[in-house]
């Protein structure tokens, strides 16, 4: 799993905002917290909202949520130091320290790696707003345990977000609102962030991907979208089959 973030603004951009006007607290900079499957293209969790460490916390509970609270073989991200907080609190286990005298009281509980847990971020070095070296860093799990989890990825060898910023990319092409330089740029918060879930989901059911196109038994080409490689569907939907989908399953 590869978290990542994606900024776009509201109205003005946030050097122009006033902070004590509130007038502009629904505008400034706004990103996309996107935690994305790279096996199969798939966007599992969308936060979308101010660079907080509120909002990374959001999102990573809610793909703890959407994931049945299992494991990941690996999870990634850059260098934001709101993931590693978030993800040791969601995933991590509660130990209660040992008391070092009779009197007092207990240390409080705190958080630890559970067994299992790999997480590594990408360290990246740039010269004249150009990356020139990439390291990647380790933060939870063992060096054996990352090697093994690589070895095991069908889609990387090594560390890295180039998955989920290639979404990105993918997400400005069918976003308008979030393409560089450009007048057409969100002027209502709510409609912006409406927007972007509707094009961060439907991706996943509506968009096929090259990359993941197979042959069927004729030799031809067929097209399969994100949910499609990762069997959540059987076809792929058309924008209308998506909008009428009930939002809420009934048993």
């Amino acid at each position: 799993m590869q978290f990542d973030e994606k900024w776009s603004f509201v109205g003005k951009k946030e050097k122009h905002c006033d902070r004590d006007n509130p007038d502009d607290d629904l505008c400034g900079d706004c990103w996309d917290h996107v935690a994305l499957d790279p096996e199969h293209r798939l966007v599992v969790s969308v936060v979308v909202g101010h660079r907080t460490e509120d909002s990374s916390q959001r999102l990573v509970e809610d793909f703890h949520q959407r994931t049945g609270g299992r494991l990941m073989n690996l999870m990634t991200s850059d260098e934001n130091p709101a993931y590693a907080e978030a993800i040791l609190l969601t995933y991590g286990e509660t130990v209660q320290p040992r008391r070092q005298g009779k009197r007092g009281r207990r240390p409080a509980p705190t958080k630890r790696p559970r067994k299992g847990l790999i997480y590594a971020t990408v360290h990246k070095t740039r010269e004249n707003n150009r990356v020139v070296h990439v390291e990647q860093r380790l933060i939870y799990g063992t060096m054996s345990a990352l090697v093994m989890a690589l070895a095991a990825s069908p889609v990387s060898e090594a560390v890295n977000t180039v998955f989920v910023e290639r979404h990105n990319g993918t997400d400005r092409h069918r976003n308008a609102r979030k393409v560089r330089k450009t007048y057409r740029f969100s002027k209502d918060w709510e409609v912006h962030a409406a927007v972007s879930y509707f094009t961060l989901y439907s991706y996943n059911f509506c968009w096929p991907v090259r990359t993941l196109r197979q042959r069927d038994a004729q030799g031809k080409w067929q097209p399969r979208t994100p949910a499609l490689a990762a069997g959540l569907t059987d076809h792929v939907w058309p924008l209308r089959e998506w909008l009428a989908f009930p939002g809420v399953q009934r048993e």
